[in-house]
């Protein structure tokens, strides 16, 4: 019985310090921004309501046309599906959103069917191999960065971030902490299983 309390202990000291140095690189990740010259500008989607970008998507969305306007790609990759009940999708909405703010409509290209992050990447992969794209430069959240560039690289692409600073979700810490969790438990799942929640 000693043996196995020790083991127990043992084990929950190994997964308290995987777990914080998880939210550590979630955090590193999240305050380095890698902006270069890349084939593409990518934004990760978040919600809309009604082709009206939500804040969070928004502040990504501003933070990626920037980076267009400053010369960093000539293509803005914009992604999401939509959820159950949505008009339209947050890729068609982010589409809208860019092209107010003067990007060219032909200089965006959409995934439009991706419901997770993963599902996003893959679709996003995919759309670069047939216009023949190998490096872009991934705008989301701070939290969101660390996974989001694991599985751009696992699909091939040569990622770079650059998080957004503008986000609500920096300006509220317990949305910031919550986001952290989300990440550590969801690269958890991504690092087991090969899925995304």
């Amino acid at each position: 019985m000693r043996l196995l309390a020790r083991l127990i202990v043992l084990a929950a000291i190994v997964l308290v310090a995987l777990g914080g140095y998880a939210a550590y690189r979630i955090w590193e990740q999240g305050m380095r921004d890698e902006q270069r010259p890349a084939d593409a500008i990518v934004v990760m989607g978040a919600a809309q309501y009604d082709g009206r970008p939500s804040p969070v998507f928004a502040a990504r969305l501003d933070h990626a046309i920037d980076l267009f306007h400053a010369g960093v790609a000539r293509w803005l990759i914009v992604t999401g599906g939509k959820q159950e009940g949505d008009r339209t999708t947050e890729a068609a909405s982010a589409r809208v959103y860019a092209v107010a703010k003067g990007v060219p409509y032909d200089a965006i290209l959409a995934e439009d069917q991706s419901r997770t992050t993963l599902q996003s990447i893959r679709g996003v992969a995919s759309l670069m191999r047939t216009e023949d794209l190998g490096t872009a430069v991934f705008v989301s959240d701070p939290t969101h960065m660390l996974r989001v560039l694991r599985m751009a690289s696992d699909e091939g692409i040569e990622a770079y971030g650059s998080p957004t600073r503008t986000s609500p979700l920096d300006r509220d810490p317990l949305r910031a902490a919550d986001a952290i969790v989300h990440e550590l438990g969801a690269l958890a799942v991504y690092f087991v299983s090969g899925q995304s929640p």
